[in-house]
């Protein structure tokens, strides 16, 4: 268990693998840290400690502005940050706590020009990365929800090309749908709802 003594050790430090490696033990996180494609393990590090003050209710501890100065500093043009797994996972730590700002607002026009029409992610190959059914639930695993998220990209067609190729979902992918409909509240009744009002 980290507490905030810990995580501000680890990362003053600049011990920035062993406290993302320590944040995403025991979690579903961990199976995402080999998709995430940056340069500096310090992002996702500072993400991921953002996420467990917030769950800590400890936002307002001195290292959690540390924290968020770094990943505001890491935020590019675009309102991404370096790939669209990644992108997720600063954005979630960013909308914690009930955040607000013209950074997230960056980040959420990001992800919602970055969607294709059928609702996965990215919407052209991006930095070698092509329209992923994985990256797609990560992206949902993070952010789905979030009401500002699902108002902000085409979350009905989303859920609706989930549904559709259910079928043809690798084993890691499925399970992580799965779980985001049981985090969402997303039935089949409820699918059937989205895809007749967005019709």
């Amino acid at each position: 268990m980290q507490t905030v003594k810990h995580i501000e050790r680890l990362w003053n430090g600049r011990r920035y693998e062993a406290l993302l490696r320590e944040l995403v033990a025991c979690r579903a996180d961990a199976e995402f840290l080999p998709l995430l494609q940056t340069s500096s393990i310090a992002i996702p590090a500072a993400a991921m400690a953002m996420i467990r003050l917030d769950e800590l209710s400890q936002s307002g501890a001195a290292i959690y502005h540390k924290l968020l100065v770094c990943l505001l500093a890491a935020q590019e043009s675009d309102g991404g940050w370096s790939d669209p797994i990644l992108s997720a996972l600063c954005l979630r730590a960013l909308l914690g706590s009930r955040g607000g700002g013209e950074a997230i607002d960056r980040g959420l026009l990001y992800f919602a020009s970055l969607q294709k029409d059928e609702g996965i992610w990215p919407r052209i190959p991006f930095r070698r990365m092509p329209s992923d059914a994985l990256a797609s639930a990560v992206v949902l695993y993070h952010l789905s929800h979030e009401p500002r998220f699902r108002e902000a990209v085409a979350f009905d067609q989303a859920v609706r090309w989930f549904d559709d190729h259910s079928a043809q979902l690798d084993l890691q992918t499925r399970k992580l749908w799965f779980s985001i409909r049981l985090r969402c509240g997303i039935t089949r009744e409820r699918s059937a709802t989205l895809w007749t009002s967005a019709s």
